[in-house]
């Protein structure tokens, strides 16, 4: 079962990721290194003893639907309402909504830790505390006076109501429509699918923020206007009154995930109310809804790359308890009689290196992104432009490559199982299809490359993108002065990749200022690909160097990861750099189909 890695991920953060140095700046204030540490010791128990044990019952047991009502397995609701009593729903909401206003670096600690122990559960919180950000950005004060409050409090659950039927990705399809109203108010008619913990049995009110056109929206995702629009009526007082007319008219039978219900939403069909409509309120203004809705997806996508680095976590733990208790063959070298176990042997003991080093890059990843998040919303900050841009770059990278890790480490997991990770019992081939999902959901890792080409790259005229490459440089020459043998050519393979990686940046760079994008898009994903790998191993070679003053083993384990990683896993960049660099042609000059190839 899954044990919250706290020390770990607090050495990551405060290390690597750079809040030991934010909080000696005095950027924070009244924030302490105790108590960074007393927040993630009790959320590591939480997710240990309370959550843990609830993520094989909701795999089995899933959440079920009857009329319009769902019921979470055994001991959700008994879970959530611990957790919502405990004041985890505001750990980073604003102080003046009654949150407790920390930095959002800690939030993604502590949702690594709870999405270890059990994804299915946390997503419901995930998507309140993004609801929370949109709401207490882009709100009215008449909206965040009677809906914040509760929502902070973790009394109300948020959900964010975007994708329907003929529009996946492309928002800019939608046609859930929303009619203005003589008292302010409008009425949403419509379909959304794939709207997690959309109906539940966790709180007494749900409020959905849902994208809809006016009539008069001009085409396309400039057309699109944000809605709060709650489960259950509200009063002025706030107090619950009627139900809305929004119900649940089913839950997705899926891969993975099966404890969180996801549902199709149904939105002004008469059900319930005096009138068809389901009653709404605008967030934002008109036709400007997916600027709002953006700054709860961007929370999401940085939060969903956290949750593939805690499914990579339980994957590697479960892989490692398994490998250090079976017995299998005779390792090379081994002395005494009976069977070796299976971790001595070289090729275990290089996946469960893989594993490890790909964990651990990619929670660097996520959390210096969420730092320089934090550091580029803080008032007074020197540096606080470049951290704002930093955050930019770097999300699309925390989600995607840390998804993919989240696969990828989840199916080396059930490899190390061998045919029992084939088998359900285990539970590592629960971990794999519950991360399937994560590449998938809050923009595609196809839609994160894109993005990080067209769009990030270009920031500064690249010289965003220059400066951090140029940042890690120096992490790598650090390495190299080392001259340890324990470092082995880490210092050196780290340059290496850099090489690749500026080399890459330079080639979409040029394509996209001669307008040849469709170019720069066939190599976008290998080059997230590229950059995820030199910034991880730039990163663990941080950690190692960080470790040097501490105790031998930690200290030896950190270097052991970053050697690995950087002799073993960064001479893939070349390979990258070549995809990106000289492959275009072979991607867009193939047919599709054989049928296009014959004609």
């Amino acid at each position: 079962m899954y044990r919250a890695p706290v020390a770990e991920i607090a050495f990551t953060l405060k290390h690597v990721a750079g809040l030991g140095d934010a909080l000696a700046s005095g950027v924070f204030p009244g924030l302490t290194e105790d108590l960074v540490d007393a927040v993630l010791e009790e959320a590591g128990r939480f997710a240990t003893e309370k959550l843990a044990p609830l993520n094989r019952i909701g795999d089995r047991l899933g959440a079920n639907l009857s009329e319009v009502a769902v019921k979470t397995a055994p001991g959700w609701r008994e879970a959530y309402s611990a957790w919502s009593g405990a004041g985890w729903s505001g750990i980073s909401a604003p102080e003046a909504a009654g949150g407790q206003g920390l930095p959002i670096a800690l939030s993604a600690a502590t949702q690594e830790m709870w999405n270890g122990a059990c994804m299915a559960f946390t997503l419901c919180p995930m998507l309140t505390m993004g609801a929370i950000e949109a709401l207490d950005r882009h709100g009215s004060d008449a909206l965040k006076s009677l809906y914040l409050g509760r929502l902070v409090t973790g009394e109300w659950t948020g959900t964010m109501n975007l994708t329907e039927p003929q529009a996946g990705s492309d928002l800019g399809a939608l046609t859930c429509r929303a009619d203005r109203r003589d008292d302010g108010a409008y009425r949403l008619f419509g379909q959304k699918i794939f709207i997690t913990y959309g109906e539940h049995d966790l709180a007494e009110n749900i409020i959905h923020l849902v994208l809809a056109r006016l009539p008069d929206a001009p085409p396309g995702s400039r057309g699109i206007s944000l809605f709060l629009v709650p489960k259950v009526l509200v009063d002025s007082d706030g107090k619950l009154g009627a139900r809305n007319d929004v119900f649940v008219s089913g839950i997705e039978h899926k891969l993975g995930i099966h404890g969180s219900p996801t549902c199709t939403m149904i939105y002004g069909d008469g059900r319930f109310g005096d009138e068809p409509g389901a009653v709404g309120w605008l967030v934002g203004e008109e036709h400007r809804g997916l600027a709002c809705m953006f700054t709860m997806m961007n929370n999401a996508r940085l939060m969903v790359g956290v949750q593939g680095v805690g499914l990579a976590e339980l994957a590697l733990q479960q892989a490692t308890t398994y490998a250090s208790e079976r017995r299998q063959g005779r390792a090379p070298g081994a002395t005494g009689a009976g069977m070796s176990l299976i971790a001595e042997h070289p090729d275990i003991r290089r996946t469960l290196l893989t594993m490890r080093a790909l964990t651990e890059a990619a929670r660097a990843i996520c959390l210096s992104c969420a730092v320089a998040s934090d550091l580029g919303r803080a008032d007074g900050y020197p540096d606080r432009e470049k951290q704002r841009a930093r955050a930019e770059l770097l999300t699309p990278v925390a989600k995607a490559f840390s998804t993919d890790v989240a696969v990828e480490v989840a199916s080396l997991g059930v490899q190390v199982h061998g045919g029992m990770g084939f088998i359900e019992e285990t539970g590592a081939a629960q971990t794999l299809r519950d991360a399937r999902i994560t590449p998938i959901y809050e923009g595609t890792n196809g839609i994160q490359a894109i993005d990080l080409v067209t769009r990030k790259l270009p920031l500064g005229d690249g010289a965003v993108v220059g400066e951090y490459i140029n940042d890690m440089r120096t992490i790598a020459e650090k390495a190299r002065a080392q001259n340890r043998p324990d470092f082995g050519r880490m210092g050196e393979r780290i340059e290496a990749a850099l090489d690749d990686l500026k080399a890459a940046t330079d080639h979409l760079l040029a394509l996209l200022s001669q307008g040849r994008t469709a170019e720069a898009l066939a190599g976008a994903t290998p080059y997230l690909r590229l950059f995820g790998l030199a910034a991880g191993g730039s990163y663990l070679a941080k950690a190692a160097l960080a470790s040097l003053g501490e105790g031998a083993a930690a200290s030896a384990m950190r270097i052991a990861t970053a050697r690995f990683m950087a002799e073993h896993m960064l001479p893939e960049c070349a390979a990258l750099r070549s995809a990106v660099v000289d492959g275009a042609e072979a991607v867009l000059n193939a047919p599709i189909a054989d049928s296009d190839a014959a004609s």
